[in-house]
């Protein structure tokens, strides 16, 4: 399976529209588009972390439910033209949906891992304020594959 983005290369620095406006941007949720997904594959979850020290796995976006048939999400999607059938989750902001990048100034580069797992099931059944380990805890044992990418963002 892989996954890339159109908005940046993995490894590559996050552009300033899709960080939150408190650190200059527009909030606009990344593009996402994955091919080559295992056999078996009934929905894709996805999750976007920011495992530095400072964010401790701070969730900038959990989605669930995402249909098989499903091949990517588009620029700007979270909230407003989701894949069908798809339930974004709650992030670290308090908000439903994505919430991009704002590291604290002087803490360096930040990672924000995106992973698109593959699932042996058709839906995830979990709350809306379901935590990062909570998460994690309802698709173990059911991912069939898992694949990342990283982006980068400082100030």
């Amino acid at each position: 399976m892989e996954i890339t983005s159109s908005a940046f290369k993995d490894q590559g620095k996050i552009p300033i529209q899709f960080v939150m406006p408190g650190a200059g941007g527009k909030n606009i949720s990344i593009p996402i588009r994955w091919k080559n997904p295992p056999l078996g594959t009934t929905s894709f979850a996805l999750s976007i972390v920011d495992p530095h020290p400072v964010a401790q796995n701070w969730v900038h976006w959990l989605v669930i439910n995402i249909p098989k048939e499903v091949i990517s999400i588009e620029e700007g999607a979270s909230k407003k033209k989701m894949p069908m059938g798809s339930v974004e989750l709650k992030n670290s902001f308090g908000d439903i949906g994505y919430g991009g990048p704002q590291p604290p100034k002087g803490t360096g580069d930040h990672p924000y891992v995106v992973t698109l797992y593959a699932l042996n099931v058709e839906k995830l059944e979990i709350g809306v304020s379901t935590s990062l380990s909570a998460f994690k805890k309802a698709i173990e044992g059911k991912v069939i594959e898992s694949v990342s990418m990283t982006g980068m963002y400082g100030r």
